[in-house]
């Protein structure tokens, strides 16, 4: 006797499916549609995108960090200790980079939300992670304003920072379907001193805007010439011939949270909000709140 057959899953609902190779165009049209739909319902129009590492600490945790490694001294091989004393104290000086994000973030964000607006614009973007991500989300939050999160799965566990808007908070497992997220609502980036996926980032979205494949004006900031000077001589691209001097136009280089707010204040009125600033004398830039939530 022939067995009454059950009815086969719906195919979107058929994870063995949807799990295969054969299911990855759902998926990576799910990572394009999905955030798309939360983007919608939260209101964002545009973000103002912070790049950088996510190894920099703040400066309480930094010197922590110090002191511990000091108070161990005598428990590990002197050769040893010297290498994490080192890192440590490079941690102390870097630092700086985190709280300067953080400040930023703070003044950007009580800067846009007060713009007249439908929806939320400039709102601060990150990876979602520590460091300076964290840094730039905790500025956004102390500021009373959204922030987005946009993840990344790896194989080492990378946990969203606890600043991230939870409505505004992604996960992706696709890289360039995240990158595609970093560069379609962005009208800025801030880019602090950071690693090789920094670098990927920074580039990227120059290569872009030097083959004018943006269709809107992208504010590009670099902060920390100290660092970045001795990272990337941009000069020798042009020196190279590799570039053209007017490339180099397509960055702006700043060295404090108030000039990096100036700049981004100015750029994304004049670019994005159909007016030129308007600046009053003796005007009072934003005061980051002094004290951690």
């Amino acid at each position: 006797m022939i067995e009454k057959l059950k009815s086969a899953p719906l195919a979107y609902q058929n994870e063995t499916f949807l799990d295969s190779p054969d299911g990855r165009i759902l998926r990576i049209l799910a990572e394009y549609q999905e955030p798309l739909a939360r983007f919608r319902r939260e209101q964002i129009q545009d973000t103002v995108v912070f790049f950088g590492s996510a190894r920099f600490q703040g400066s309480a945790a930094a010197q922590s960090t110090l002191t511990e490694v000091e108070a161990k001294h005598a428990e590990i091989p002197p050769a040893q200790h010297e290498k994490n004393r080192k890192v440590a104290l490079a941690g102390v000086d870097m630092a700086r980079y985190y709280e300067d994000a953080r400040r930023l973030a703070y003044m950007l964000t009580k800067w846009s939300i007060q713009i007249p607006a439908r929806r939320h614009r400039f709102v601060v973007t990150t990876g979602g992670g520590p460091g300076i991500m964290e840094a730039a989300n905790l500025g956004a939050y102390e500021a009373g304003g959204k922030s987005i999160g946009l993840n990344i799965n790896l194989p080492f566990e990378q946990n969203p920072n606890p600043y991230i808007t939870p409505s505004l908070n992604f996960e992706f497992h696709y890289f360039f379907m995240r990158k595609f997220w970093f560069a379609y609502l962005a009208k800025a980036l801030v880019i602090f001193p950071g690693g090789f996926g920094t670098m990927d980032e920074l580039f990227e979205i120059l290569t872009l805007a030097q083959t004018d494949k943006l269709a809107k004006k992208i504010l590009v900031v670099i902060y920390g010439s100290e660092y970045w000077n001795r990272i990337v001589n941009f000069q020798a691209f042009v020196d190279a011939g590799t570039v053209s001097p007017e490339d180099l136009d397509l960055v702006q280089f700043v060295n404090s949270p108030e000039e990096g707010f100036e700049v981004l204040r100015d750029g994304l009125t004049q670019y994005h909000l159909g007016e030129q600033p308007k600046k009053k004398q003796g005007e009072v830039l934003p005061e980051i709140a002094k004290t951690r939530p």
